[in-house]
């Protein structure tokens, strides 16, 4: 037989494999305490993708009622992740997955080849950090230059005093910086290596100063759905890490986090806070991802339970010694939704209300039916403490042919308070303010 065949059929399979739920079971699986349902299995997951197409000239995502959104950049090549530095300059990491021989064998690996090329990624990675700069105060910037380039899938971006710290998919390295520096030319310098290799299943690598700036902590994706790669393959991995600014050495702040990414200091407490994107293959609302605080030396229960200490029985041999160990997220998001950006607003633009909450950015599922995610959210806090239900703040990212024209990633506020989105599909970075 044609070795091709398999993947033939498979790819003329894939419209027709769908669950479907609906969007009250939805609900309950997001929030404080969320209800969730029984477990299902099927020989094939649930496909649903939305194919990317970008969008056509003059249209832009849907804000919410009392809020505006128009572009900030556009023309970039799949900016993934932002950060403002304290002169107002927003950097841009365009960057897509690197290589991943290991991760890319058999049937699956096409499998996820072909998802990945599908919902917009995939490509070769344009492997820079762009700056981008607003001159005449008007919401656009006006000055895009290459600020850094010949980077290895960067992602997560922190500046301490002079220092600048770009996270590469196997590595952080530290740069030279100074006010007002438009590209920077000198070598990076290797500062701490991160868990990459030919299996390198969750390539963004975030990062994240403390407010002292003498420790970075990096966020690390498991390499693997539920361990199926082997936990052997899995050190250093589901897990942020701490990694002392002095001496570049690192070791494990919290484990058992299946796809951690964005991460903030949420203001109130000062305490470190992500969001996660769980585990697949067990429903269209199973597990849910989720937004939480992170506790030194806490486990989270991947792979071995989900959600505190839900037992995962597709992960042998079971570690019931660790189940008992894990503890529940502060807040679900809802299955498979994508969570990838986090910000908490501390600016003075947008209403009162919105002061200590959390934007979301949502990249959007590719297995649940009806679609999840595709938006940009927000979740109140009061106290520290994540409550309320979650309210859609950008939306309109899938067209009603089902087709993506956009997926938001990374999420920030700039100088003068507005909310700024990565586009990775649209190859935008757009700008959220109030109407006036």
């Amino acid at each position: 037989m044609n070795a091709q065949v398999p993947a033939i059929l498979l790819a003329l399979l894939l419209p027709t494999i769908a669950g479907a739920t609906d969007a009250d079971s939805f609900e309950k699986s997001t929030g404080p305490r969320p209800t969730l349902p029984a477990p299902t299995s099927s020989m094939l997951p649930t496909l649903h993708i939305a194919p990317a197409k970008s969008w056509p000239a003059g249209a832009t995502p849907k804000a919410a009622p009392g809020f505006a959104v128009k572009a900030f950049a556009k023309n970039l090549d799949h900016p993934r992740w932002l950060y403002v530095l304290p002169n107002g300059d927003v950097l841009v990491a365009e960057s897509d997955s690197p290589p991943q021989p290991e991760d890319n064998k058999g049937l699956k690996g096409w499998f996820a080849k072909f998802i990945m090329k599908r919902a917009g990624s995939g490509h070769p990675s344009a492997n820079r950090i762009s700056l981008l700069r607003d001159t005449n105060n008007d919401g656009f910037a006006d000055v895009q230059t290459v600020f850094l380039k010949d980077l290895n899938s960067p992602f997560g971006m922190a500046l301490i005093g002079n220092d600048l710290y770009v996270a590469n998919t196997d590595a952080v390295l530290r740069f030279p910086y100074k006010a007002g520096d438009t590209v920077i030319s000198a070598a990076g310098k290797k500062f701490a290596d991160l868990p990459g290799g030919p299996l390198n299943h969750h390539w963004t690598k975030n990062i994240i100063a403390s407010k002292d700036g003498l420790h970075l902590y990096a966020t690390v994706g498991s390499n693997s759905n539920v361990a199926e790669n082997g936990m052997d393959k899995e050190f250093q991995r589901a897990a942020i890490l701490e990694i002392d600014v002095a001496t570049g050495k690192s070791r494990v702040f919290a484990s058992g986090l299946r796809n951690p990414n964005g991460m903030d200091w949420e203001p109130k407490t000062g305490a470190l806070w992500t969001v996660v994107n769980e585990r697949d293959e067990l429903g269209n609302d199973l597990v849910p991802d989720y937004l939480t605080s992170v506790k030194p030396g806490a486990f989270y229960g991947w792979p071995y339970s989900y959600y505190g200490q839900h037992v995962d029985t597709r992960v042998t041999p079971a570690r019931p010694d660790l189940v008992a160990k894990a503890i529940p997220p502060d807040y679900a998001l809802g299955g498979h939704v994508a969570a990838l950006g986090l910000t908490f607003y501390q600016g003075k633009l947008f209403p009162q209300r919105y002061n200590g909450g959390a934007f979301i950015g949502q990249h959007g599922s590719w297995n649940r039916k009806p679609r999840s995610g595709y938006n940009v959210v927000f979740v109140p806090f009061n106290n520290g403490t994540a409550n309320g239900k979650i309210e859609e703040v950008l939306t309109g990212f899938v067209d009603e042919d089902g087709d993506a024209l956009g997926r938001p990633v990374g999420v920030t506020v700039d100088q003068k308070g507005a909310l700024l989105v990565a586009d990775d599909v649209g190859n935008t970075v757009w700008r959220v303010v109030p109407n006036k």
